[in-house]
């Protein structure tokens, strides 16, 4: 059983993690230190432990500091108990109203998208997507307009090796390199899609949904029958992103968030 002189230590740890999760990106431990009026020794000490519990991880190259994969865990686990679901999902049954096809909402966990809400139409199209399914985030199109938000960092974090990029199929980003152009071309165009990545013959468009700190918790996505012979797809994609695009913003508006966009 803990002692009394595990608290301060605890909210310490606690601090340097609200104080990672405020910034855009990574941070140095001198900046962590001094923000919080911390002994040097303490800080590192604090890195190391909450490193070592993967609350935290470290960019070598950079000497700086972030949030680590359990840190999204624990953040996306509370998002399964909250209102977020419940205001999406209405707003995901008008949206395969309009266009007909299935629509999801998912989140990051780790490195993989997780489908919290999925919404099919009265004729279903048959896909692998479903509440609780897991797929690699890189290849699905919520995962991406997630991912495309997110500092540089921490995507290099999620994907710290080849053998982090899973494929399903022959297409998709199979490197770091890669999947940065195809999030840089996503960010700028503002909307993610793909065709082929997770299931032969279906394509799908995301758009992200935004917290109050600009930052990314959750995608809305159409999936659809679909396949394009050429890479990258030649379909303009640009009208049904628009109404996927008006859903997530309508949802982030109702949640109180703000896209890193205003």
């Amino acid at each position: 059983m803990g002692t009394s002189s595990d608290v301060p230590a605890l909210r310490r740890g606690l601090a340097v993690l609200q104080l990672l999760a405020s910034r855009a990106g990574p941070i140095s431990a001198t900046t962590i230190a001094r923000e919080l009026g911390l002994p040097r020794s303490t800080t590192y000490h604090l890195l190391a432990e909450l490193e070592a519990t993967r609350f935290v991880t470290r960019i070598s190259a950079e000497r700086r500091y972030g949030l680590g994969i359990a840190a999204f865990e624990l953040g996306s686990a509370s998002l399964r108990h909250d209102p977020l679901q419940r205001l999406a999902r209405p707003l995901l049954r008008e949206l395969v109203e309009q266009v007909g096809h299935n629509a999801h909402l998912g989140i990051l966990v780790g490195n993989e998208l997780l489908y919290l809400l999925k919404e099919q139409p009265r004729r279903p199209e048959t896909l692998i997507t479903g509440v609780g399914v897991r797929l690699p985030a890189h290849l699905t199109a919520c995962g991406r307009a997630i991912l495309a938000h997110l500092p540089a960092a921490q995507v290099r974090a999620l994907f710290p090796s080849a053998a982090t990029f899973v494929r399903r199929t022959d297409r998709g980003p199979t490197t770091l390199a890669a999947l940065r152009s195809t999030l840089a071309t996503e960010r700028r165009r503002g909307w993610a899609c793909e065709d082929g990545h997770v299931t032969p013959g279906f394509a799908s468009v995301a758009y992200p949904v935004f917290e109050h700190n600009h930052r990314p918790i959750a995608a809305i996505s159409v999936a659809m029958r679909h396949h394009c012979a050429t890479i990258p797809c030649t379909v303009d994609w640009t009208p049904l992103a628009a109404q996927v695009c008006t859903v997530a913003t309508t949802l982030t508006r109702r949640i109180g968030g703000a896209s890193d966009r205003t």
